[in-house]
């Protein structure tokens, strides 16, 4: 009877209803790729955390005696053209490249949301005109875009988040208003118009939760681009300037000496590598587990 009632007890906790959070931790978890980007950006996230432990003087000093120094025990990285430790500089620059990535998909995300909620929910004139304002915002290449926002509002961080968040939106919009209309004609929404809910309510409580798959995928993978591309901002002049060690300022700050100091480029290179390869892979294994196809297969 107790041999019964153990097995009973281990099929039911097998078989125990899971939450919906707790349920998609554990197919990103089964999923190879999307653990591999975990693993990345967690020591991304390390790095990060470690920033706050580096003072301003610490990779700001100048040490021409050690200037152009390989990497060794006492530099793990080298140091640059003015002797700086390379590695200390790399780790303070996680701060510049999540503020701006993050803050770059708030923007873009929020925008974006508004936009496409307003134009898949009512349609019509609204969804004409929003749309074809994402069209020509979309018709220019974004790098040219974020460089006419930079020079016309300066040089800085926020206006580098700004810049990176405006070029985001139109995709953000984009697929909310897809999520929207595919959502809206569902029976539940058809109920919540019959028993007299408001249509702001609606949207915000029953379409776009039923409707964030897509958003959370592509939140996910525009991490690392928009962190690329603000780092690609940098290199050629128009994002974060120096002293600042900003992964882009690095690569630029080194391309010169590329084949005498070689470290200098490819140290600030696999960061970024690292980076956007994790939220990639990490975005790849939220979309086969968002997938409902999928859910019988796991």
């Amino acid at each position: 009877m107790s041999g019964t009632a153990a097995k009973y007890e281990s099929v039911l906790k097998k078989y125990r209803k899971r939450s919906r959070f707790a349920d998609l931790f554990r197919r990103i978890i089964k999923n190879k790729g999307a653990l591999v980007g975990l693993i990345l950006l967690g020591i991304v996230i390390c790095m990060f955390i470690g920033s706050f432990f580096i003072s301003w003087d610490a990779i700001t000093a100048v040490n021409a005696r050690n200037r152009f120094a390989p990497p060794s025990w006492e530099y793990p990285m080298g140091t640059d053209s003015l002797g700086r430790n390379l590695f200390l500089r790399l780790i303070y620059g996680t701060r510049y490249s999540l503020a701006i990535g993050f803050g770059a998909v708030v923007i873009g995300l929020t925008l974006g949301l508004l936009l496409g909620c307003l134009a898949g929910y009512y349609g019509g004139m609204y969804e004409h005109i929003i749309m074809r304002v994402c069209d020509v915002i979309a018709s220019v290449p974004g790098i040219l875009s974020a460089m006419v926002i930079m020079m016309a509002l300066g040089q800085s961080v926020q206006n580098l988040i700004f810049a990176m968040g405006i070029m985001s939106t139109t995709g953000y919009a984009r697929i909310s208003r897809a999520s929207m209309l595919r959502v809206k004609s569902e029976e539940f929404i058809e109920a919540a118009h019959a028993i007299g809910i408001p249509n702001f309510r609606i949207i915000f409580t029953q379409v776009l939760p039923n409707g964030m798959a897509p958003l959370i995928i592509t939140v996910t993978t525009s991490l690392g681009t928009t962190i690329m591309g603000a780092s690609g901002l940098s290199f050629i002049g128009f994002g974060v300037q120096q002293p600042a060690p900003e992964w882009g300022g690095l690569l630029a700050a080194g391309r010169q000496y590329l084949r005498t100091s070689p470290w200098i480029t490819v140290f600030p290179g696999i960061a970024i590598m690292i980076i956007v390869l994790g939220f990639s892979m990490l975005g790849d294994g939220l979309r086969d587990a968002l997938d409902p196809k999928l859910k019988g297969r796991r």
